[in-house]
């Protein structure tokens, strides 16, 4: 049936999601292999397809005869927080769903090339995202990503989890720069934000660093009736 979840991925979705709220931390072990397998009533092959592909993605890491760990990655707190938008969303007590406009492998024009801090028609991913609550389109998302420091970043499912949760795990942020402007959106942008094009919205250019290494760099757009910036705290 079309929008049915492979069970690998809701097993690789449900360790995301532990990791991130602490089940699961830095350094400590997951659930074993057979764990896993009753938990999610699935063969022992698809549970090594989603351990294998953490691993690979640098998420986990295994030890023979030891177990799986989460990858002890280093993480320094930025002065301004980025949240992710589905759980600031949820912890509103709202629902929240995104639809994937575009998931796919460019090559670096001028602007993308200066921004990501990589050769002119340097290969590199990008995805183009709106983010819902409550059924509302709040977010547009436009965002390139480093495609050597994120080489899986187009296997994600990014109606399952967002691409600021899943760099966060892989690639913790240690470094941001951001600016914010008003504009008004193109035709296109208020058809999918599903507002007026006579309306202001707000636009933030932002760009990522992990240890020193330039990661992504995002268009956000919020309709500005929809959307509050707060100096500490910006939603991605």
């Amino acid at each position: 049936m079309k929008g049915d979840i492979p069970q690998y991925q809701k097993i690789k979705q449900s360790i995301y999601q532990g990791i991130r709220e602490g089940r699961y931390p830095r350094g400590g072990k997951v659930p074993t292999e057979y764990e896993l397998m009753a938990t999610f009533n699935v063969s022992r092959m698809t549970v090594n397809r989603a351990i294998r592909e953490l691993v690979t993605e640098g998420i986990l890491v295994r030890y023979a005869g030891v177990g799986t760990f989460v990858t002890d990655l280093k993480h320094e707190s930025p002065l301004v927080t980025v949240r992710n938008i589905a759980v600031e969303v949820q912890e509103r007590g709202h629902q929240y769903h995104a639809q994937v406009l575009s998931l796919t492998e460019v090559m670096a024009d001028e602007t993308v090339a200066v921004q990501l801090g990589v050769p002119l028609d340097t290969p590199v991913f990008h995805s183009e995202i709106v983010h819902f609550e409550d059924g509302v389109p709040i977010q547009w998302e436009y965002r390139y990503v480093n495609a050597t420091s994120v080489p899986h970043y187009l296997e994600q499912n990014f109606e399952q989890t967002t691409p600021n949760e899943y760099l966060s795990l892989l690639c913790p942020l240690t470094n941001i720069e951001h600016t914010v402007e008003a504009v008004l959106p193109s035709v296109e942008e208020a058809k999918l934000l599903q507002i007026d094009p006579a309306e202001p919205c707000l636009l933030l250019h932002r760009r990522t660093w992990s240890d020193k290494l330039l990661i992504s760099w995002a268009k956000l757009l919020h309709p500005g009736s929809r959307y509050k910036l707060r100096s500490k705290s910006v939603s991605e």
